[in-house]
């Protein structure tokens, strides 16, 4: 269903470009690991290329048009559509802890 809603990906130069649906799918996990591109799996192919095709779709603005579109196909308003922070984790390098946190003190009795 969204496959056809990707853009068709040309070769640089000589080579070949490769299929979207693992480049998708890695976009996907980062969203909802919420981790660092660096951290993303091998099976979705280099981090890198998966963030400039991510970039590169996000500027063109395939992921707003892919919303549109499943919205229509679903009968949906768009107003409606938001992102709960509950649902978008963050990575634990984000969480801000630092190491050697001192225990807690005690109040005098």
């Amino acid at each position: 269903m969204i496959g056809p809603l990707l853009p068709p990906e040309r070769g640089r130069g000589c080579r070949p470009a490769q299929d979207n649906r693992p480049y998708f799918e890695g976009m996907m996990w980062i969203a909802r690991t919420g981790a660092q591109w660096r951290h993303l799996p091998d099976e979705y192919g280099k981090w890198n290329s998966v963030f400039r095709r991510y970039r590169r779709w996000v500027t063109t603005g395939v992921f707003d048009a892919m919303l549109e579109t499943l919205a229509e196909l679903a009968g949906r308003d768009t107003a409606a559509d938001m992102i709960d922070s509950t649902v978008v984790r963050a990575h634990h390098c984000a969480v801000g802890i630092k190491r050697g946190l001192s225990k807690p003190r005690r109040l005098a009795d």
